[in-house]
């Protein structure tokens, strides 16, 4: 089963670590957070979409999936067209002004390849960006959920729903 990347934007504290490490291992961040209205922070990146419109819109296919499922892009294909940014509906790739040819997130695949997670995903302090199987992802947030209703039914006496 591939694995994702997966955000939690309600423990994102805007601390930008994910950035850094993106910008740090890969030369440019691939991941961009956003405030909104100082209320919230929402870290964003490529999706890797099961079916990727990036892909499908891409006239040299320079846009492929790996072994993995992330979308992964060619260089030596890329014509710089911007055809994948546009119809991207995260905005996601972007334009390697040097080279004129795009670029995105690959979910670190360097470090995949090593067994390691994507550098995002291990530099998240409050781990608002994990990395998992999605069956193994909501199971954790299954026990989260489960654990935080008996501690307050232990505390309160009273359950969390009506």
């Amino acid at each position: 089963m591939p694995k994702k990347i997966f955000i939690n934007i309600g423990r994102c504290i805007l601390c930008r670590a994910c950035e850094v490490a993106c910008e740090v291992f890969n030369g440019t961040s691939r991941i961009k957070v956003f405030e909104y209205q100082e209320t919230m922070a929402m870290p964003l990146n490529c999706r890797h979409c099961e079916k990727a419109p990036c892909m499908e819109v891409c006239p040299t296919k320079a846009l492929y999936k790996d072994e993995d499922g992330a979308v992964m892009l060619n260089p030596f294909k890329c014509i710089g067209c911007l055809m994948c940014a546009v119809v991207c509906p995260f905005g996601i790739p972007d334009i390697d002004k040097a080279n004129k040819i795009m670029v995105k997130c690959d979910m670190c695949a360097e470090r995949r390849a090593r067994g390691l997670e994507p550098a995002c995903v291990s530099a998240c302090p409050t781990d608002a960006i994990v990395y998992g199987e999605v069956s193994e992802i909501m199971e954790s947030k299954r026990e989260s959920v489960t654990n935080k209703a008996i501690k307050a039914f232990m505390e309160t006496g009273k359950a969390l729903m009506p």
